[in-house]
């Protein structure tokens, strides 16, 4: 396996870098409270940063989300690359992919994914019409398009300005304009499908890869986002503790802030290595699904770790809800929650061992 980024890849995350640290400002995000920065997306779409996923691949987009995480920039990238661009390119239709291929990439269109789909009864009638419940979805209120899995795990695209949906704004930990989707008979179009609800969906892929595959891409880009938010808080303790001083000397010298430090950049290096995995081996055609969960694992476990110690060493600043430290501690939390708790997430990744093990022995 190759880590390095190709050309591409690292022209793209440098364009990136530089826009979310120019506009990404502490000031502009408090001004943004919990909803998007629209100048900041327009200008994420206009350097291409959008269409330019189809390029880079999932490995690239690691990257670019590394660099919003840094910033915790508000704008809803994440979710229309990892929900939006990717399945499209990868499992929609001809008609599809030339409908919304070029849409979601000039932003006119944004995409979010009601996912996963445990604990959610989204059932898809003969017609193509879900109805259901997703209580929080994340940028749902910046979404145009909705991709949601039904209770059999097929993949649907839903408008969120059709009849029988309903959105709801919801708080959650990170101001990550979420909402609450409710679908009551709402049409919707299955992803792959050679026509509009109400034609005969196409069949599911075989071994319904499609909704692993989406899920596996997903958990890998927000691991890679929590890779970035767990750097910056990080950055963010190293420049405090080391310009802060206590009785004559900086506070990096001590030996307990030295060790907290370590450790947190360790399990960052562990989550960004294990994300980098994950996209590689997808982005090769590889199974994933286990380096998937172990990468959604270690953003979940360490990335908490990390944005504990980043606000912890920031002593009494740290407990400050406006100090920039705060959002990454945020981000942090709302990332493990949305990943999915580490004992949940074991139990998943020990249940697809179990069954590559037992296709072995069956081959």
């Amino acid at each position: 396996m190759d880590f390095h980024p190709t050309e591409e890849q690292a022209a793209a995350a440098g364009l990136a870098a530089r826009i979310f640290r120019d506009l990404a400002t502490h000031e502009r995000l408090a001004a943004a409270g919990t909803g998007s920065d629209a100048e900041l997306w327009k200008a994420l779409v206009s350097a291409g940063l959008t269409t330019a996923v189809e390029e880079i691949g999932l490995l690239g987009l690691v990257l670019l989300l590394e660099e919003q995480g840094r910033t915790t920039a508000q704008v809803p990238y994440a979710a229309t690359c990892a929900y939006g661009i990717l399945p499209v390119a990868a499992h929609g239709s001809p008609a599809q992919r030339a409908a919304l291929l070029p849409a979601l990439g000039s932003g006119e269109a944004v995409a979010t994914g009601a996912f996963p789909a445990r604990g959610r009864r989204i059932t898809a009638a003969p017609d193509g019409r879900l109805t259901g419940t997703a209580p929080a979805v994340p940028w749902l209120r910046d979404a145009t398009h909705v991709l949601v899995p039904d209770a059999d795990r097929a993949l649907w695209l839903v408008r969120t300005d059709a009849p029988g949906v309903v959105t709801e704004p919801v708080e959650t930990t990170a101001p990550w304009s979420a909402g609450r989707l409710t679908l009551t008979g709402a049409p919707a179009e299955r992803l792959g499908a050679p026509g509009p609800s109400g034609t005969t969906p196409a069949p599911a892929p075989e071994g319904g890869g499609a909704y692993e595959q989406v899920l596996a891409c997903a958990r890998t880009a927000f691991a890679g986002l929590q890779a970035g938010v767990c750097a910056g808080s990080l950055a963010r303790a190293v420049e405090y503790t080391s310009t802060r001083e206590q009785f004559g000397r900086p506070l990096s010298t001590n030996q307990g802030v030295m060790l907290r430090a370590a450790d947190a950049y360790m399990d960052t290096e562990a989550i960004r290595v294990t994300a980098y995995e994950a996209a590689w081996r997808i982005d090769e055609g590889l199974d994933a699904r286990a380096h998937a969960l172990t990468a959604a694992w270690w953003a979940s476990e360490a990335g908490k770790r990390v944005v504990h110690t980043g606000q912890h060493l920031h002593g009494g600043m740290g407990a400050d809800l406006e100090h920039p430290v705060h959002r990454h501690f945020l981000w942090g939390r709302q990332l493990d929650a949305y990943l999915g708790s580490g004992s949940e997430l074991l139990a998943e990744l020990g249940d697809a061992l179990a069954a590559a093990e037992d296709e072995e022995e069956s081959a």
